[in-house]
Parts: structure tokens; C-alpha cells; sequence
């Protein structure tokens, strides 16, 4: 079963969400903004990517640059800890859409980053 981590109001998350349907697989759509992702599902989501917690932070968002951005420009180096507690209070500053297949996962952007982790 392929999941994938969706927002609605993103183009690139529901054109991921248009690849999968016309898929042959098995795929879930999870609109994590309903139902929120916590620190451990983060850190596992993490792990499959390959990736540092930063790297999954949208750093464009409007809630990032509101409120965490003046910080990280004055030098104020945020822990993965901290960065992990951020996007579990704020899901918006997530990197979206996150697809995963098995123990493959990638964030589908461009979407056609998916076909990196569905078979044809």
C-alpha cells in the first residue's frame, strides 16, 4: 500500500494524488492537516527519506517566515528536537506531499519524483 501525505491546497500534493489514482496501486491519501502527523510518525517519515528534519521544514511557509525565520537568520541553530516539536505544533511548515511505498519514501515535488518509488 503506497501512502501519501496530502494537503488539498497544495498543486503538487494532488497531482501526486492524480498519479497514484490512475496507479494500479493500492494507495491511501492521508490530508495530515485533518489528521495530524506526531514526533514519532515524523521521525519515522524521516528516516525512510533519508533526510534531516530541517529538509522537511517549508521554509517558503508563511508560518515559518513569521515566526521562525528572524530566528534562524540571526544565527539561532534549532535542534532536530526543536524542529521536530515545531512542525508537530505547526503542520503547515511541512514539506508536502510525503509519499511512502514500503520502506521507499519520497516528497513529491516535483510530483514526478513519485515514479523514484512506485514500480511501473
Amino acid at each position: 500500500m503506497i501512502v501519501i501525505y496530502h494537503n488539498p491546497d497544495s498543486p503538487n500534493s494532488n497531482k501526486c494524488l492524480e498519479i497514484l489514482e490512475t496507479s494500479k496501486h493500492d494507495q491511501e491519501a492521508i490530508k495530515y492537516q485533518d489528521k495530524p502527523l506526531d514526533k514519532i510518525k515524523l521521525q519515522k517519515i524521516i528516516k525512510l527519506l533519508k533526510i534531516n528534519p530541517e529538509e522537511l521544514i517549508r521554509k517558503e511557509s508563511k508560518v515559518w517566515k513569521e515566526n521562525f525565520d528572524h530566528l534562524h537568520q540571526d544565527n539561532h541553530k534549532f535542534n532536530n528536537e526543536e524542529l521536530l516539536d515545531l512542525m508537530v505544533e505547526y503542520q503547515e511548515i511541512i514539506e508536502r506531499p510525503i509519499i511512502i511505498n514500503g520502506e521507499k519514501a519520497v516528497i513529491g515535488k516535483p510530483a514526478k519524483r513519485i515514479f523514484d518509488i512506485i514500480p511501473d
